[in-house]
């Protein structure tokens, strides 16, 4: 309750410019939950599901080798479940499928992220243009009230260094957050590159 209560004048000393700042705040931490939840649930082991898939097709259910697809979380669901119902066509078919599938579902694992991108780069530029109203602020006191007044100062210099440490404050830890969740991306795009590569030699017939 003691911080709350701390934090309300704090927020307001910053000036006009801390209700964007907040909002990016909040965004922001939205997103890096959402995204940690989301990308934590797609650690998938491509091989174990390509063996099963296989095993199913060998067997002749195709039908089981679908619904084992759709237990995939998403997007891979999708892409898988296209390659398998083009069993039996030719590889290049398959492939070709898998593709423009993969195209239309992929970016799904890039959601939220340019917003966050976004955050990062213009919260600190938020803090500068905060610190030019509040210097520019503490001149017009100096003007009006001479230099001889610090007390009179401390609103406007109060101001420029909030803002300037609440734009930083939710920059870096957005930009790490960033930064992090575009690597995984990577690294899940290029699994289920291979991944796909690998369901298209168990579904596709033998060419001779």
């Amino acid at each position: 309750m003691n911080t709350l209560s701390e934090m309300v004048p704090f927020i307001f000393k910053g000036g006009v410019l801390m209700i964007p700042l907040l909002a990016c705040s909040i965004i922001a931490l939205a997103i890096i939950i959402e995204r940690a939840i989301t990308l934590h649930r797609l650690n998938i082991n491509f091989g174990d599901y390509i063996m099963n898939i296989h095993r199913l097709l060998e067997m002749g259910r195709d039908i089981d080798a679908i619904s084992l697809c759709e237990t995939m979380p998403e997007p891979f669901d999708q892409i898988f479940k296209k390659g398998v119902m083009n069993h039996g066509k030719s590889k290049a078919v398959v492939e070709e499928i898998i593709e423009e599938t993969g195209i239309q579902e992929i970016h799904k694992l890039e959601k939220y992220l340019s917003t966050l991108g976004t955050i990062a780069s213009i919260s600190p530029l938020l803090g500068l243009l905060g610190t030019v109203t509040g210097m520019i602020r503490a001149f017009n006191v100096m003007a009006i009230e001479g230099p001889g007044k610090p007390l009179a100062l401390a609103g406007g210099i109060s101001e420029a260094l909030i803002t300037t440490a609440t734009g930083l404050s939710i920059a870096i830890p957005t930009l790490v957050a960033y930064n992090y969740f575009s690597s995984r991306v990577d690294y899940l795009i290029r699994e289920s590159e291979k991944g796909t590569a690998l369901l298209a030699e168990v579904v596709a017939v033998t060419e001779d």
